[in-house]
Formats: C-alpha cells, sequence, structure tokens
C-alpha cells in the first residue's frame, strides 16, 4: 500500500495520478487534511484518509498497513520542521517500509532562505532509522504562471538572478519521479537532485515567453534588495517578497540548478523542454 500526503495538493495529486497508472486503485491512500476534497479520488476507488500534519493521531490512522509513504513536504512557513517530525514519527510507529520526502535542491549545502527546514527535516528521517528516499526537488516552472501573465500583460518582468541559470521543470516531471521512486526498485537509501537537463536564465525565459505568446517580452535585472522592495510594493507580504527575492539570488548563484541527471534517469526520458513548459503557461 503506497500513501501520498498533501494528496490534494497540486504535487499530490499529480502522484497519486501517476500511480493509478502502474498500481490498483485500492492500493493507494490519499492522506489528506480535508477529506471531502479528495471526493474524486475515492470515487475512482483510493482510500481517502484523514491525515493533519497537525494531528499526529490522524497520521499514524492514515499510515496504517502502509507498505510506502511520501512525504510531500508542508508548505507552512515556521511549522513545516515540526509538522514532518509528526510525520516521521507516525511512520515510524506505523511500521512503513519506505518513506520518501521531497526536499529541495542540495539541502545540506544551499543557502536558499527555504532550506533549513528540508535540512533539518532530512536529518530526521536519517536519524528515524526508516528505509528513506530523499527527492531533492528543483523549481517548478509554474513557479512562473504569473510574472509570464503580467509579463503579457506590460511586456516585461524584473528580477534580480543576473545571469544565473535554474533547471526548473513543470511539476509533472518531479511527480513522475516520486511516482517511479514509490513503484520501482533500487531507491531506497538514494538522495536524488532533480533539476532540469537543459537550465535556462531569465533571459532565455523571457525569450521562450516572447515565442510562445508572439510579442515581445523583455527581463529586467534589478539588485536583490530592490527587487525585495518592488515585491513588498506591489502588494506581497514582506516574508513572500524575502523568499522570492532570495530564490533570485539562488539563482544567480547557481543554487537551482543540477547536472546530476537523477531526474532524466527516473523519468526514462528527457525532462520537459522550457519552450514546452512555457507554451503550456501561455496557453493557460
Amino acid at each position: 500500500m503506497i500513501v501520498v500526503t498533501g494528496a490534494t495538493g497540486q504535487l499530490g495529486r499529480l502522484v497519486v495520478e501517476g500511480l493509478l497508472k502502474k498500481v490498483a486503485p485500492g492500493e493507494v491512500v490519499a492522506a489528506v487534511r480535508d477529506p471531502g476534497k479528495a471526493a474524486d479520488f475515492a470515487a475512482r476507488g483510493v482510500q481517502v484518509r484523514r491525515a493533519d500534519y497537525d494531528d499526529p493521531a490522524s497520521l499514524t490512522a492514515a499510515f496504517a498497513g502502509a507498505d510506502k509513504v511520501l512525504l510531500v513536504s508542508s508548505s507552512t512557513p515556521g511549522q513545516r520542521l515540526a509538522q514532518h517530525e509528526a510525520v516521521i514519527a507516525a511512520a515510524r510507529e506505523a511500521g512503513v517500509g519506505h518513506l520518501a520526502y521531497t526536499s529541495v535542491l542540495a539541502a545540506d549545502t544551499t543557502k536558499l532562505f527555504v532550506a533549513p527546514d528540508h535540512k533539518a527535516t532530512e536529518e530526521a528521517i536519517r536519524a528515524s532509522g526508516l528505509p528513506f528516499t530523499l527527492l531533492r526537488n528543483g523549481w517548478y516552472t509554474e513557479n512562473y504562471a504569473q510574472t509570464i501573465a503580467q509579463a503579457l500583460t506590460v511586456g516585461s518582468f524584473v528580477g534580480s538572478a543576473g545571469e544565473g541559470k535554474l533547471g526548473a521543470v513543470p511539476r509533472i516531471d518531479f511527480a513522475e519521479a516520486a511516482v517511479e521512486v514509490l513503484t520501482g526498485e533500487g531507491h531506497q537509501g538514494k538522495v536524488y537532485e532533480l533539476a532540469g537537463d537543459e537550465p535556462f536564465g531569465y533571459a532565455d525565459l523571457a525569450a521562450a515567453v516572447s515565442a510562445a505568446a508572439g510579442k515581445p517580452v523583455t527581463y529586467q535585472d534589478l539588485p536583490v534588495e530592490q527587487y525585495r522592495k518592488v515585491l513588498v510594493g506591489a502588494g506581497l507580504p514582506e516574508p513572500v517578497a524575502a523568499m522570492l527575492a532570495d530564490a533570485d539570488r539562488g539563482i544567480a548563484e547557481g543554487e537551482l540548478t543540477s547536472d546530476s541527471g537523477d531526474l532524466r534517469r527516473l523519468l526514462g526520458r528527457p525532462t520537459t523542454p522550457l519552450a514546452e513548459a512555457v507554451t503550456a503557461l501561455v496557453k493557460g
């Protein structure tokens, strides 16, 4: 039995859909905070169980009988590590045979704003004694959906990535990699650095948007602090603006790409090209 936490989230849903192409619906558990949001999965034979990261008892019950669990990282700042630790403890209590976790690229060495919780979670997983796989996901191209929409309106977008490159690919690539780990063999104890085959910079992103939309789009580079202020001025909360500005700093310093080839090997195909990913976002 395979359990996917956060199964009604954007990544979790894609993982469940991928699992349903490989295993019987009854062997898949969608572990969700609100079972009502997974009614469509239940209708297809998927087991839907309540699993709230803030309710340890619900986690233990959700993991009962599980062979494998995918811990999709929480998106709650300030609470993420405690929530992850609750999942790890519940997995141990339930006797789970394999725990996979969606981390971030180079979690143990990167300076990215989001990294400390991921690094600490990885350490907790290792300390738990559970067989594990660490899926260190890079950026999703969907992270730029709003940026692209704005650029199509005003003809440009701003950032602070300089000439740095990132290995972003669509969320579906990371989901398919997770499905392979959950259904394939030989993944226990592995740490996978997951990024696209062809890193691109923001100038490349602008060019891809221009080509897909048939209208000129340019990229304007700003100092990190200035970019943060622009984001705050646009109405973003300070913590969100700081995180986005830091992500661009990370891109400039090469922290959001990897030449490991791990993602391509897990997928058994090349990663989705930038042009294809951007065209999908432009066309909505």
